[in-house]
């Protein structure tokens, strides 16, 4: 199904093919269209013109919205949606009624069920709910508000209030100006997952480590001297990538000492290890991050079926993540957090709930539930059309993150950060979830915006966030590992700018989420 756009809507188009896409409809570009009968009929399938008349008025906006379309018939049909708003400015509120007036028609032409997040289609939906109890409403207005201006179902805008609740009850989410947290990427796994579009390298010689570890060397000094000079106060630190536990155990112990001498002689309240697969991780490791102060830890089995480990290309056992979990558990000093994922191939309901049920009965610290989003760049993405069979359905996945949110429940656990991304299926959502108390600061405050964050390392990320205002300015390091070995220096100087015109200015913002 194709779709082409009246004209003078430019302004509009990124709306309409964010609500377009949402209903598997792309836009027609090859020529410009005339919209008549005769046009459309040369077409095949279904094809739809849209047109939207914007009328505003002072600070109110009227939108109007026509579908027109060609159905196998060859009849042409009509439907129109108006609404208006008063309470912003009225361009946004022109683009936002046109993404609803565009969900509503849809979901009546098509009868398609386009997921519960209605018009939202940003990987931060919390940041509105922060915004709105910045403003002074009640959470009872705000989920209102998101059910009406956005279409949100009702169990989709309490969640989020919850998770927003959450942050906000939590005393360590301080929003100090000088209060920053580090990310350090490594790039290095076992093996490269199904799903994965991460920049994530199969473990490669010993030479190619050392030589990726030199270059992270100098990155973390750099970033040190930015902390010194600065006066930053490190929050938590994050080793992701990637899974920093596929570094060979010598190599290990390298990036554990270098973060502690180039960064903290002093560990920060949180330091978190992603340990991802259970086969990157053995007893020396373990007791090399209780040695080197490690707080958090990440094993993630994404599922608990041994047919879909072998799917997805992991090369470790159900047992191997049991036995791993438990050998972290007799260290008694790490914060466990799990991932998992719903909608993996040839999985169902069923699957969910012995996956749940297996990692209920080992009670880690966290749980993040994640849903599948086919990636580009994935080998998943690439063989869609032979794996599109068994990929569950919007509506199972969604009942698969019900019963997560099940045991979770049961397991005291709270709803405590939330993103999305492109390409998830049914337009679902990520939630992590923590007993109280044992909440990922880092994951809060990367996915809120609320920090400062020191990216260092391959496709790492620096984001300068002003608490004045909340503006976020940011640099990246390049995601090919040998670009980022060969030009450091030059990435560096783009980091020392921006995190120099943060601080050069001597101002201290502070405030408490």
């Amino acid at each position: 199904m194709y779709y082409v756009v009246a004209a003078g809507q430019n302004e509009f188009m990124s709306d309409i093919k964010a609500t377009m896409s949402l209903f598997g409809v792309e836009e027609y570009k090859p020529e410009p269209l005339r919209f008549d009968a005769k046009e459309l009929e040369r077409l095949p399938g279904v094809f739809f013109h849209l047109q939207n008349n914007v009328i505003f008025q002072g600070d109110a906006v009227r939108v109007s919205t026509t579908v027109s379309w060609l159905d196998f018939c060859n009849k042409q049909l009509v439907e129109e949606n108006t609404a208006e708003y008063q309470d912003e400015k009225a361009e946004k509120a022109a683009k936002r009624l046109i993404r609803i007036n565009l969900l509503s028609l849809m979901r009546r032409i098509t009868g398609k069920w386009p997921g519960p997040w209605g018009i939202l289609s940003g990987v931060r939906p919390t940041k509105i709910v922060h915004r709105m109890l910045e403003r002074g409403m009640v959470p009872e207005n705000i989920v209102r508000r998101l059910m009406q201006d956005y279409a949100i179902e009702p169990d989709k805008a309490h969640l989020l209030m919850e998770v927003v609740n959450q942050q906000r009850s939590l005393s360590k989410l301080t929003t100090s100006k000088r209060t920053i947290c580090i990310y350090i990427g490594i790039p290095f796994c076992p093996s490269r997952c199904l799903y994965c579009s991460f920049p994530g390298f199969t473990i490669p010689d010993r030479g190619y480590v050392q030589m990726f570890l030199a270059a992270l060397k100098k990155d973390m000094d750099a970033a040190a001297k930015l902390i010194e000079k600065y006066q930053l106060k490190v929050q938590s630190i994050y080793v992701g990538g990637g899974t920093p536990t596929s570094l060979y155990n010598d190599e290990f112990l390298q990036l554990l000492t270098m973060i502690q001498n180039s960064l903290c002689s002093t560990m920060p309240p949180e330091y978190t290890i992603e340990a991802g697969r259970p086969d990157s991780l053995n007893l020396a490791k373990i007791h090399l991050m209780k040695d080197f102060g490690v707080t958090r830890v990440s094993i993630n089995p994404q599922s608990m079926r041994e047919k879909t480990l072998k799917v997805i290309g992991r090369n470790h056992t159900v047992n191997d993540i049991i036995d791993m979990f438990r050998e972290l558990r007799r260290a008694k000093q790490f914060i466990i957090n799990m991932d998992i994922i719903a909608g993996l191939p040839g999985e169902d309901e069923r699957d969910m709930e012995n996956t749940m049920r297996s990692i209920a009965s080992l009670q880690p610290d966290n749980i993040t539930v994640h849903t599948l989003a086919i990636k580009r760049g994935s080998i998943l993405k690439a063989s869609l059309d032979q794996c599109r069979g068994v990929l569950p359905d919007p509506r199972m996945t969604e009942n698969m993150l019900r019963i997560a949110r099940r045991y979770v429940s049961d397991l005291a656990m709270k709803p405590y950060y939330l993103y999305r991304q492109k390409y998830m299926s049914g337009n679902l959502e990520n939630v992590g979830y923590a007993i109280p108390g044992k909440e990922c600061i880092y994951n809060i405050q990367v996915m809120e915006e609320r920090q400062t964050v020191i990216g260092i390392g391959s496709a790492a990320a620096t984001k300068a966030v002003d608490p004045s205002n909340w503006q976020v300015c940011s640099c990246h390091n390049p995601k090919d590992i040998r670009t980022y070995m060969e030009n450091v220096t030059t990435y560096l100087i783009d980091r020392e700018k921006l995190i120099a015109g943060l601080f050069e200015d001597n101002k201290e913002e502070s405030s408490t989420c």
